[in-house]
């Protein structure tokens, strides 16, 4: 007994070393980007480890105004877009396929994840051409119709596993007091299903925010450009002044890292409620 709790005390702490680990392997380069963003040109080239001898929050504004502020602008109207199709689709076809017995419903729940081994890169030449016929190159639409259609089936996936953990009874309840299925629905399971809805959307405006292929091919006008393209022209146009274009970096990782710490403790909810049913 003492041997089995001495090795289990063991693993622990190595466990405990491993993540730390961890952690200082994912904080070093973020402490070194936002250390380097406040110095200028010459502090950068001469020493990047050291602190700034004076602390250079012009360097945001500057990024801000020289237009980081107009790619911002885009991908929040991209993300926002794509983000609401994307949940509301998922979670109806998820609902349904849950709750409906309909005929060759397991065959549709099949043709969906098929959707997840379709390749980005593979889809990129027929998109292309569909976009050009459709006169939907260079337009917010775009991108916003591929991200929906890549993200809809994973987002499924999630849900699916979360709507199956749900007792039937609640909604057995409900068709009693007179609810039809789509007040069921909004009513009911909307709102005990917060947590899977916060993982699907953190999880998707992650890909959206930072996904650079479609954006790169179908977006011209950099009038329309996304975050992720706009920082590759921004470090052209910032090309000999690399401490605004990282301060530019910073700013555009900010909304992410707020919006997980916002909502952690629901994204994990999320995604272990209903792991083991699927």
């Amino acid at each position: 007994m003492k041997k089995k709790t001495s090795k289990q005390q063991v693993l622990k702490i190595m466990l405990h070393i491993f993540l730390i680990l961890l952690v200082i392997n994912i904080l070093l380069p973020m402490i070194w980007l936002l250390m380097n963003s406040l110095k200028t040109n010459n502090e950068l080239f001469k020493d990047s480890l050291a602190l700034p001898s004076k602390w250079l929050f012009s360097n945001y504004a500057q990024a801000w105004g020289t237009g980081l502020f107009a790619y911002f602008k885009n991908s929040l109207i991209v993300s926002s877009i794509s983000l609401m199709f994307i949940i509301i689709i998922s979670a109806s076809l998820a609902y349904g396929l849950t709750r409906f017995q309909v005929v060759g419903s397991n065959v549709i729940f099949f043709i969906v994840l098929g959707g997840m081994a379709l390749s980005e890169q593979v889809a990129l030449v027929p998109l292309y051409k569909m976009l050009q016929t459709l006169n939907l190159y260079n337009t917010y639409l775009a991108v916003i119709l591929p991200y929906i259609a890549f993200r809809v089936p994973f987002t499924v996936f999630l849900m699916r596993a979360y709507f199956l953990s749900i007792p039937k009874e609640l909604e057995e309840a409900a068709y009693i007091d007179g609810y039809n299925s789509f007040q069921i629905f909004y009513k009911i399971i909307v709102p005990i299903s917060k947590p899977i809805f916060a993982s699907c959307a953190i999880i998707n405006l992650k890909f959206v925010w930072n996904e650079f292929l479609f954006a790169n091919v179908f977006l011209e006008s950099k009038a329309i450009m996304t975050i992720p393209i706009g920082l590759m022209t921004f470090s052209g146009d910032m090309r000999s002044n690399y401490t605004v274009m990282l301060a530019g970096i910073v700013i555009a990782s900010i909304p992410m890292i707020l919006i997980f710490l916002l909502m952690q403790k629901q994204f994990v909810r999320g995604l272990t409620t209903g792991s083991v049913k699927g």
